[in-house]
């Protein structure tokens, strides 16, 4: 039987192939246009950013040639077409901008192509779902190699902070990985839970309006907090609140918090106090869970840190010894005495009730109370350290 003689011809591969490549000029002007009329960041983007999504636009549709051409010539990957593009290309626009791309370059050879040759279609869509997977695959290698590298520029940011690095490179660094914190900052240090939650961690400090720092150093975990909003009302988000939203994601033992420090640039002070603290914070029996690495200024002391023994002198010694010397009396006796009010009047030829209105004084001018054991422990130790201190004076002079 014949065919009816007004039925279309089907074309060859190779007529296919040759009217593809005449309409490819105007299929990626069509492209650009679309780009522009239906993408709003495309039409923001700089003009040299706007050429190069062009050639990314123009190699997907030659890519689409080259493989219709030979399916086996070239494996189909996103590579080859942006390969074309400025590498910057691929860390200013996301992947989900990057499909928005793939989509809209899919529409125009659909609207254009299959409407002229329908047996084009299955090719386009099979083309077009690979080359979307394998965009995808691509930004999955560049977000792994990226957080790879974060990962060991954090090891080494924390590295520089805890050995007091205060330079020009730490700040870059810094700023490389994306720190956003403008307020106060402060570093705790804690075991290490096995596994460590890192983006977790990450998770908890942004929703408490913070950023973070993580360094595993062996069995100890470093983290360095900074409030992002430097404004933000330190009473209602102290750095115990934050620890305590955190304090999950330590292992056991003690967390120790270093002391507040204004910047970034000054964290090496709290991240020393912190793990000095974390060094003897089990000399003290009942220490509780979180810390403050001031709680710890006397077992630090006793340890050689020369930071905590010159602030156990300069925040209890030499107030009491400028203000009173006979205060300072009264706590010498009061606590070698074993905290006997009766003991001490007795040593210093004065009624109890005397003894009691000094002892409220001190405490009034050093913020310490000596009724208490632990506050005793430590306010013996600065006295012991602000004697050696005033002997080592004279003799020097």
């Amino acid at each position: 039987m014949l065919e009816p003689l007004d039925r279309p011809v089907a074309k060859t591969k190779q007529a296919t192939i040759d009217w593809l490549k005449s309409i490819s000029g105007d299929l990626a002007t069509t492209t650009l246009k679309r780009l522009d009329d239906l993408l709003p960041w495309y039409r923001d983007m700089p003009a040299s950013r706007r050429a190069s999504v062009g050639l990314v636009a123009q190699a997907g549709i030659t890519s689409f040639l080259a493989w219709y051409k030979d399916p086996k010539s070239q494996p189909w990957v996103a590579a080859d077409v942006f390969s074309t593009a400025p590498r910057e290309l691929l860390r200013s626009i996301s992947l989900q901008e990057t499909l928005q791309l793939i989509r809209v370059v899919v529409q125009v050879v659909e609207e254009t192509v299959v409407r002229e040759d329908e047996s084009l279609r299955e090719a386009v869509l099979l083309y077009s779902r690979e080359i979307a997977f394998s965009a995808a695959d691509v930004y999955a290698r560049a977000a792994e190699a990226r957080g790879l590298w974060d990962a060991r520029l954090e090891a080494l940011v924390v590295d520089s902070i805890l050995s007091g690095e205060s330079d020009e490179e730490l700040a870059s660094r810094i700023a490389a990985l994306g720190w956003r914190a403008q307020g106060a900052v402060c570093a705790l240090v804690g075991t290490a839970a096995e596994p460590v939650d890192q983006d977790a961690l990450r998770r908890i400090a942004r929703k408490n309006n913070a950023d973070v720092l993580i360094g595993v150093h062996g069995n100890r975990l470093i983290v360095v907090i900074g409030r992002i909003d430097p404004n933000q009302d330190a009473k209602t988000q102290t750095f115990a609140k934050l620890t305590e939203a955190l304090d999950s994601h330590f292992g056991n033992g003690a967390v120790v918090i270093g002391p507040e420090v204004a910047t970034i640039a000054e964290a090496h002070k709290s991240a020393k106090a912190a793990l000095a603290g974390f060094a003897v914070v089990k000399a003290w029996n009942k220490a509780p869970r979180r810390i403050a690495a001031d709680d710890l200024l006397a077992e630090r002391a006793l340890a050689g840190d020369m930071l905590a023994k010159a602030t156990l002198i300069e925040r209890i010694y030499r107030p009491l010894l400028t203000n009173s010397a006979e205060l300072l009396e009264t706590l010498v006796h009061y606590l070698e005495t074993g905290r006997s009010l009766e003991a001490t009047a007795r040593e210093l030829f004065v009624h109890p009730n005397t003894v009691r209105y000094r002892l409220k004084r001190i405490s009034e001018i050093i913020g310490w109370d000596a009724s208490g054991p632990r506050e005793a422990f430590v306010l013996q130790v600065s006295m012991v350290l602000g004697a050696m201190s005033e002997n080592d004076s004279k003799r020097k002079r």
